[in-house]
């Protein structure tokens, strides 16, 4: 019975890319930013490869910055370049599905078009603040009084293709505020079709504390290796928020989780079902806690904290099972800027039917969802290339 675990370190890239300059993010490391940190130590990591891995080598090591001191590893690793003009969590987990994003989803560094938020405001009957772009926490620091006050919906972007709406649970309930992102979800295609609104509840006095009932509402995407493994008869299990960037499409089981440690003991009750197919997870916090907020420290004991239950994952593997842990884009969280930055993410595959090794650098996000293709023995149009010799042939 095959199973993968294919778990998304949020954010945690491993170096720019070639056209980093072009997005801003000239000398991004996300990874090495974190190892900066006293709190950095991913020795379990070390022994799967993550510090093997091209660009990293030299660069970081399991307890900081410098030289890995393993010359063998048990995993097999490499590095990936993504092919899809943007850098955010949307065109980063299609790629990683299978799908390039030619053109860039659309941003609004000026706030959104009159005629959208007018519609917006028609259709849920209230009106709207701030329209710019904003970060998450200041938003309602800024503007929490007067929406209070007003009942008016705070609606709000970022360097990324998002529109957000922020309001207290004390004048729109969560499920009214999820009603109201579904219809923004609705205004937002085309031209406006940015690749996820985004549902951000407050609660209690100034200066606010966001909950953890955020919610996505993502675009639809095209055909991804989760239609192609479900349609072949697979599960396609999803831990955290792969659920909301698929729009559910191609999923036949979910849970929605709060943090890391939930997502991580989620995935471990996965492992412990019998199914055949895929458990696809996502670890947010890394992005949303501490890549967004500059946070080196935390970043690195959350990454510590990973490491720590790495073991624990590993143990619950069964035969034909693979762990692969990757990133969909990077978040330095050292660098003045607080958005997503354009880098390398990694591979990290392990099981009886992975080959160690350095398999180099990858054109491609996509050659995971071909790679997890072939180890099912499924044909399929998506883009990407599996990877050779990464998977003992049978």
């Amino acid at each position: 019975m095959k199973r993968v675990f294919l778990i998304v370190l949020d954010s945690c890239g491993i170096g720019e890319l070639p056209d980093a300059a072009s997005f801003g993010d000239a000398g991004s490391f996300t990874l090495r930013s974190a190892a900066s940190d006293e709190h950095f130590h991913m020795p379990n990591m070390e022994k799967l490869g993550l510090f093997h891995i091209d660009g990293v080598k030299g660069n970081v090591c399991a307890d900081g910055l410098g030289t890995t001191a393993l010359e063998h590893f048990q995993g097999g690793v490499c590095r990936l370049s993504e092919r899809s003009m943007g850098k955010d969590t949307t065109t980063g987990h299609w790629e990683i599905c299978g799908v390039v994003s030619a053109a860039p989803m659309p941003t609004f560094p000026e706030g959104f078009p009159e005629e959208l938020i007018t519609e917006l405001s028609k259709r849920t009957g209230r009106g709207i603040l701030c329209n710019k772009p904003y970060s998450g926490t200041e938003v309602i620091k800024d503007y929490g009084r007067e929406h209070l006050a007003t009942g008016n919906l705070i609606v709000y972007t970022s360097a990324d293709s998002v529109l957000q709406i922020a309001a207290h649970d004390s004048i729109v309930s969560v499920e009214k505020l999820y009603e109201y992102c579904r219809i923004a979800r609705e205004i937002c295609q085309g031209a406006w079709g940015v690749g996820r609104v985004i549902a951000r509840p407050f609660t209690g006095e100034w200066p606010y504390t966001r909950t953890a009932l955020r919610h996505d509402f993502s675009l639809v995407p095209p055909k991804t290796m989760l239609n192609v493994l479900s349609e072949a008869g697979y599960a396609v299990h999803s831990v955290g928020k792969i659920i909301d960037i698929f729009a559910e499409s191609g999923i036949t089981e979910y849970v929605r989780t709060q943090n890391n440690a939930e997502g991580i003991e989620c995935t471990l009750k996965e492992m412990d079902k019998d199914f055949e197919g895929l458990c696809f997870t996502n670890l947010v916090d890394f992005d949303m806690q501490y890549g967004h907020r500059n946070d080196v420290p935390g970043y690195a004991k959350a990454l510590t904290y990973f490491d720590e239950k790495l073991p624990e994952l590993l143990s619950r593997l069964r035969e034909e099972d693979i762990l692969m842990v990757t990133a969909d884009h990077g978040c330095d969280p050292a660098t003045l800027s607080t958005d997503h930055s354009r880098e390398y993410i990694p591979l990290v595959a392990y099981g009886k039917a992975v080959n160690a090794g350095n398999y180099g650098t990858r054109e491609s996000f996509a050659d995971i969802a071909q790679t997890i293709l072939s180890y099912f023995g499924i044909d399929n149009a998506l883009a990407g290339t599996a990877i050779e010799g990464l998977l003992v042939k049978k």
